[in-house]
């Protein structure tokens, strides 16, 4: 089963690979008689499917900590393997498509025009102005 990230993107099963585990936590007898707790593991340098473009993408951000640089996502909230490779799959796909957004645009510092610096000075000119004749005039 291929993982779909977007429109552009799909990341083949043979390039994931998956360890089995039991997952830690209460559960009775059947914590210990399943091994429920899914371990998906994708490497991103060593995948065909991503391009080198991509791959420095990923590997510069600071949101999912590469190790050997490989994405590992475990899973054992869920009771079954099933879901919880159901689960893993959908975790790796929603932090594949954060860390393969475009970046955003940076804003362009710009300098107030001398119209609009005008329009200020005089807005507050007439603010200061409807100020002083509220005081009240009183000679001493």
């Amino acid at each position: 089963m291929d993982l779909r990230i977007n429109a552009k993107l799909k990341i083949p099963e043979n390039e994931m690979k998956w360890r089995f585990s039991r997952s830690s936590g209460v559960g009775g007898q059947n914590i210990n008689k399943i091994e429920s707790r899914v371990e998906v593991i994708f490497d991103v340098f060593k995948s065909k499917a991503l391009t080198p473009f991509q791959k420095h993408q990923i590997s510069i951000q600071s949101q999912v900590k590469l190790i050997n640089g490989s994405i590992c996502i475990t899973a054992q909230n869920q009771r079954t393997q099933y879901q919880n490779r159901k689960v893993a799959l959908s975790r790796l796909a929603s932090t594949l498509r954060e860390l393969l957004k475009a970046p955003p645009k940076q804003r362009k510092a710009t300098i107030p025009t001398r119209t609009s610096q005008k329009k200020r000075i005089e807005s507050k000119k007439k603010r200061g102005e409807i100020k002083r004749t509220r005081q009240s005039m009183v000679d001493y």
